[in-house]
């Protein structure tokens, strides 16, 4: 997994549109890039809808937040409209850009082994330096607990 102190990578993946979007399209610009498994499960969809409740205040502190899992363009368009997110989705189908961040791991349930993405959010400075990672993600107060830490490191 990437580190804090690590630089993001720049391919980030593909958005609604079919567009490859990396990194550097976002120069000088903080980001929140946060992996998740699967559009519309219970976890993810809280996620998102907590990230979406406070996204005004995450962006007055000029942050670009961007999700990303494996699900294709097609899915996230609909996740996105049926919670009217108002962020940035990204396709992951490869897996490419879970593996480049380190997220892409070995899981285990219900007794099984499975090769799937862990849930972990990436907080980056302008210069694109990761400062924070959060791998105990609160799905359901997620957005508060991205404020809260960056209250805490102002």
């Amino acid at each position: 997994m990437l580190n804090v102190g690590q630089y993001l990578p720049d391919d980030l993946g593909t958005d609604s549109q079919g567009r490859h979007v990396k990194s550097s399209d976002f120069a000088g610009k903080p980001m929140i890039i946060y992996f998740y498994p699967k559009d519309n499960t219970p976890g993810c969809t809280a996620e998102a809808c907590s990230i979406q409740s406070d996204l005004q205040r995450l962006t007055d502190r000029g942050y670009v937040v961007v999700g990303i899992s494996k699900d294709s363009p097609a899915s996230h368009l609909k996740f996105a409209a049926k919670h009217n997110l108002q962020f940035i989705l990204l396709s992951d189908e490869s897996t490419a850009v879970n593996q480049a961040f380190g997220v892409w791991q070995k899981k285990k349930m219900a007794g099984r082994e499975y090769m799937g993405t862990v849930r972990t959010t990436f907080i980056a400075d302008a210069d694109h330096c990761i400062t924070h990672i959060i791998t105990k993600v609160d799905t359901k107060n997620a957005g508060r607990q991205l404020l809260e830490l960056l209250s805490d490191n102002k």
